[in-house]
């Protein structure tokens, strides 16, 4: 699955409890559009022991398989994520808007005359 949206939280180092292997985990947010403007949200692990170097804020295009992470919350009540677990974390960037370059004269315009 693919998913284009915004960083939320600062990727963070984790380290698997059975192999010891390290990975990152952040969340994103993902715009909708139409009627239902709210956000999905997921829970990201970039499965390589390597800084995906993005940071929050950013518009990232992630690419992996989707899963739903159950779990018991801190209150002891069932809960869970969409968890996306990532081959592919890459942050877009946008063009920069062509800017107009003014050139500029080296002798002025006119000239001021001191009597």
């Amino acid at each position: 699955m693919q998913v284009y949206a915004n960083v939320a939280t600062e990727p963070s180092r984790k380290e698997s409890k059975i192999s010891g292997k390290g990975y990152f985990e952040f969340r994103v947010a993902e715009s909708q559009r139409g009627p239902d403007k709210t956000p999905t949200w997921y829970t990201v692990r970039v499965m390589k022991d390597e800084d995906p170097g993005l940071a929050k804020g950013d518009f990232v295009k992630i690419t992996g398989k989707l899963k739903a992470d159950f779990y018991l919350s801190r209150e002891g009540k069932p809960t869970g994520t969409l968890l996306i677990l990532a081959f592919e974390a890459a942050k877009i960037a946008k063009p920069a808007a062509p800017t107009k370059q003014v050139e500029e004269t080296k002798e002025p315009a006119f000239e001021i005359w001191a009597d």
